[in-house]
């Protein structure tokens, strides 16, 4: 159940931000080691944002995935960041990543909780 949401202020036309969104979702499993299936990605573009007071391009990412390892998450850091840089072009120094592991009862899907 890993979900990835992008946040941005850059703006990208449909097929530009579908395309991103599909390179997240494999992007993802592949860094986490499950089924993409199970994955699930949020892109938000041409949003109102400041980073250090500066309005050039910048994102916020959160990832949250059941059973997240805290160990692990300089390493998600890394991986995300030079992801975001080489396909949106936002440098790492622009982009604020929060990494959650909610409990399985805090997760729903398909009228259930995980």
């Amino acid at each position: 159940m890993p979900l990835l949401t992008i946040t941005t202020n850059i703006s990208l036309d449909d097929q530009t931000a579908q395309t991103l969104c599909s390179k997240a979702s494999s992007h993802v499993a592949s860094l986490l080691g499950k089924p993409e299936s199970y994955v699930m990605v949020s892109l938000q573009t041409g949003t109102t944002m400041n980073f250090a007071g500066d309005p050039s391009p910048c994102a916020m990412l959160e990832l949250k995935s059941l059973g997240l390892p805290e160990s692990q998450t300089t390493e998600f850091s890394e991986s995300l960041c030079e992801f975001i840089n080489q396909q949106a072009g936002i440098k790492p120094e622009r982009v604020y990543i929060q990494f959650s592991s909610p409990e399985r009862h805090m997760w729903g899907w398909d009228k259930r909780t995980f």
